[in-house]
């Protein structure tokens, strides 16, 4: 199901210099949109043998961010006369975010043939931007892919998925009395967002008895795993195929629940808040000291672990040390653009969701950076416009560069997506980051943040929503790219406390 792309997204923070002072920004819904259905194959895999009329029916589910009640969803298997089976997902959701409400809808349709071949995928978000649809279907032999984002209409043509129904059902028996511990399936599902394919595998952990409805029933944990995303999921999946239960990264949870339990939502919790990764103590002067120590606990990997001019990291014994100082803009000066560098040539690209290519983004981009042609004073001015033409707001949705062009609002995603976009139709290599930065409200935290970096001889980490064309030390960079590469994210967010170095071992000045 679609839990990971809602919630990756509700835990960014920043700040914005107000008239009325510093205050924070929180990240919109954008790393929320990361994870591919991981609850549907588990529950494949130990109904493999069994006829897939068995699985048709409706179940209801309730969604949970750090134990906090978030949303629901209505998960369905239908089988038309046609013998295809359609399996479906709407997902709704409500959380808090510095005290505002923000609600999300998240519908997803993939219809398979009788032999299980994939036949089409239909999707749709509704968030407070506006709604984004994505459509694939296979046509002769190809896969047809069409996506409606930001009011542009793109139209692609892609080689045929390996993702199949009937594939997923036959590759290994685990139903049964012959399910054995350690049994495993490989899966591949189509992602229409990112245009691309994501495998896992799904492997039987354990096996054992719980009263369910009743009754004494056999139940299987499944440890699914997508190398690519860094995420794990257990799905509780009873003998017929029912989802009991599944926890995606260690933060989200989908129980299964009586449809007026599903419903029934408890808004209390407040995202922003319950994800920020607490400080045992003050940072002096955060947007000005010229370095920071640190030392972070908690579930980083080595893929969470970025190591460049401005910043250090490494594991040691039980943390992770991170080390930082203030980059010197002077070194980045000299560059012109466009930027003709063969190896960042990727970073200027226009996506679906950064669209640099279009004339509104390009003539806006010349607007503002003028006759200039040094790469990094151009994103400087770039940088100084975004900060004073995007408005602050708290913002759960899935944006895009031209929709915020038009619409002016949002939060750090909103301020570094219209960046990104603006750099690249300039002919600036740009990119999207994301990681955490520190916020001196009356508990010092750090909390989850998006930036953005610049290629001006070497890159350059820049944040608009706090008008610095060179990042402050308290950024800490955990993922670079768009929202598949972040979704390494989601085992991290609500599990990290943070130490801070005593001031002796750290630059004030």
């Amino acid at each position: 199901m679609w839990l990971g792309y809602f919630f990756t997204n509700a835990e960014d923070g920043g700040l914005r210099n107000t008239n009325s002072g510093w205050r924070r920004v929180f990240g919109s819904s954008r790393r929320i949109w990361l994870m591919v259905s991981l609850s549907l194959f588990p529950r494949l895999l130990v109904a493999q043998d069994l006829d897939v009329r068995s699985l048709v029916g409706e179940d209801w589910y309730g969604l949970y961010l750090n134990g906090q009640k978030a949303g629901y969803s209505i998960n369905s298997v239908t089988v038309d006369e046609n013998e295809q089976a359609a399996v479906s997902e709407d997902a709704h959701f409500r959380v808090k975010m510095s005290g505002q409400h923000q609600d999300m809808r998240i519908c997803m349709r993939r219809l398979y043939a009788k032999d299980g071949a994939l036949v089409r995928i239909d999707q749709r978000i509704d968030d407070p931007g506006g709604a984004k649809q994505f459509e694939a279907w296979v046509d002769n032999g190809v896969f047809r892919l069409k996506s409606a984002v930001g009011g542009l209409v793109k139209e692609s043509e892609l080689p045929k998925p390996r993702e199949s129904l009937k594939d997923a059902l036959k590759q290994v028996e685990l139903a049964g009395p012959d399910a054995q511990i350690g049994d495993s399936v490989s899966f591949s599902m189509f992602e229409p967002m990112y245009e691309r394919e994501i495998a896992g595998t799904s492997r039987i952990e354990s096996i054992e008895e719980r009263m369910f409805e009743g009754a004494l029933t056999k139940v299987y944990r499944i440890r699914s795993v997508m190398p690519d995303l860094g995420i794990e999921s257990d799905t509780y999946v009873a003998a017929d195929g029912r989802t009991l239960e599944d926890r995606i990264g260690g933060i989200i949870t989908m129980r299964l629940e009586p449809k007026e339990m599903a419903q029934d939502i408890d808004y209390s919790n407040d995202v922003i808040v319950s994800n920020a990764a607490p400080a045992d103590r003050r940072v002096e002067n955060p947007r000005t000291r010229d370095s920071l120590r640190l030392r972070i606990m908690g579930p980083l990997a080595e893929n969470h672990l970025f190591n460049d001019g401005r910043q250090r990291m490494a594991i040691k014994e039980g943390y992770v040390a991170f080390e930082s100082k203030r980059s010197d803009p002077s070194c980045f000066r000299g560059v012109p653009r466009p930027v003709s560098e063969a190896s960042v040539q990727e970073w200027l690209k226009p996506t679906l969701l950064v669209q640099s290519g279009d004339p509104r983004l390009k003539a806006k981009a010349q607007e503002i950076i003028g006759g200039e042609q040094d790469a990094f004073a151009a994103g400087e001015a770039l940088c100084h416009w975004v900060y004073q033409y995007v408005k602050t707001t708290y913002s759960a949705r899935l944006s895009n560069a031209l929709e915020v062009l038009d619409d002016p609002q949002g939060d750090c995603t909103e301020h570094s997506i219209l960046f990104v976009g603006l750099a690249r139709a300039a002919g600036i290599p740009a990119r999207e980051v994301a990681g955490l930065i520190y916020v001196n409200e009356t508990e010092p935290a750090f909390y989850f943040h998006q930036w953005a970096m610049i290629w001006a001889g070497q890159w350059v980490d820049v944040d608009p929503t706090f008008d610095q064309p060179v990042a402050d030390v308290t950024h800490i960079k955990l993922a670079e790219g768009d929202l598949y590469q972040q979704a390494k994210l989601i085992p991290v967010i609500g599990r990290l406390k943070i130490a801070v170095e005593p001031e002796e071992e750290n630059d004030t000045p």
